[in-house]
């Protein structure tokens, strides 16, 4: 081979392997690039050890609904899963129906805006996003409404990616990110103005826990919408098979328990919540959200040797390869779910707190 063409043939390899790990993979401009995954708060050396960590919660399943960790659990998923979500999906931790002729990113940004239209808010009012993640819906919510959003996560590392975001997009002035939990908020009584969370509370032990700190923290006669992961009136528990599907979202997806949908309304009206409106947003005639999933079984695995390579060189944190694993099995189970018709991730609830009593002058 003369100097030219070895000269050709070193450029090509060269221009090529850059291409794939610099370039390849982000679901969005301005997205994670392949290099740049870590294990968000925690350190590269101990990725590993948290993944397994992780899973230990799963040896005594019944125990994860009342443990006094489940904060520490959801924390540890999301440090694990955060970069790869932004790398592999984008901003939006979430699903949406598809729609024809739109993009799943646009169609992403419809499924929000009709959350905060729902809540009828108006320009300058203060309104709360429950589990607020890398802050996706926050700044589409805040750029369609122009209201001032104050989101809250327990994970550190996405509130220092979200504040990140929301800088780059020109929207810090409307977006506020707070660390800390759902369920003991750092807000006074009465004090938004609306609320919503986007298949956020599904992480909660105990549904009314987060529902009464929402109720509490809302001014009277404000509204809040939330879309729920449920279990719908088509999954038995006496099959095996749906057994299998829902214990294998629930492993993947750092959820002490997935509730039934008949759960949800009730819930709300024993903390106070008036419903309003309550509707799968799944059923038909949406399109099938989980297309999404099965569309990426080539680009998980050219994903899958990206991150097994980027490990290997030391790049990537070791354990990082585990954690991808697991979450394209989850996506497995998540698209079996939707299939069978057993699983909803956008069951959705619009709840009013009602208006305070008027007291009469003595």
């Amino acid at each position: 081979m003369d100097s030219v063409a070895l000269f050709c043939t070193g450029a090509l390899v060269a221009g090529g392997l850059y291409w794939f790990v610099c370039v390849l993979g982000p679901a969005e401009v301005k997205g994670k690039r392949a290099v740049d995954l870590s294990g968000g708060s925690i350190s590269a050396e101990k990725v590993e050890d948290n993944y397994k960590q992780y899973w230990s919660f799963f040896r005594c399943p019944k125990e994860i609904e009342t443990t006094d960790k489940v904060p520490d659990f959801v924390d540890t998923f999301y440090n694990l899963v955060t970069d790869i979500y932004e790398w592999g999906w984008g901003q939006s931790f979430h699903f949406s129906p598809s729609i024809p002729g739109k993009s799943h990113r646009e169609a992403t940004r419809l499924h929000e805006q009709m959350a905060v239209d729902l809540i009828n808010v108006k320009p300058g009012d203060r309104i709360l996003d429950v589990g607020c993640g890398v802050g996706g819906p926050m700044r589409a919510i805040a750029a369609h409404s122009r209201a001032r959003v104050v989101g809250i996560t327990i994970n550190e590392y996405q509130v220092n990616r979200a504040r990140l975001h929301n800088k780059k997009a020109g929207l810090d002035s409307l977006c506020e990110v707070v660390c800390g939990n759902f369920l003991e908020m750092p807000f006074h009584d009465n004090s938004f103005d609306g609320a919503y969370s986007i298949e956020a509370t599904c992480h909660a032990p105990k549904l009314e826990e987060v529902y009464a700190e929402v109720f509490r923290v809302l001014k009277p006669g404000s509204l809040y919408v939330s879309y729920e992961w449920v279990t719908t009136d088509k999954y038995k528990a006496d099959n095996p098979e749906h057994v299998e599907v829902i214990q294998g979202i629930e492993r993947g997806d750092a959820l002490p328990g997935l509730r039934s949908y008949a759960d949800i309304s009730e819930t709300a009206k024993q903390v106070g919540f008036e419903v309003v409106k309550e509707k799968d947003l799944a059923k038909p005639p949406a399109l099938p959200w989980w297309n999404r999933l099965k569309m990426g079984r080539i680009a998980y695995w050219r994903n899958h040797i990206l991150v097994t390579v980027l490990a290997a060189l030391g790049i990537a944190p070791k354990g990082t390869v585990d954690v991808h694993e697991m979450l394209f099995k989850t996506a497995d189970y998540l698209t079996r779910g939707g299939e069978t018709g057993i699983f909803s991730p956008m069951h959705m609830v619009l709840l009013r707190k009602p208006e305070a009593p008027k007291t009469s002058c003595p």
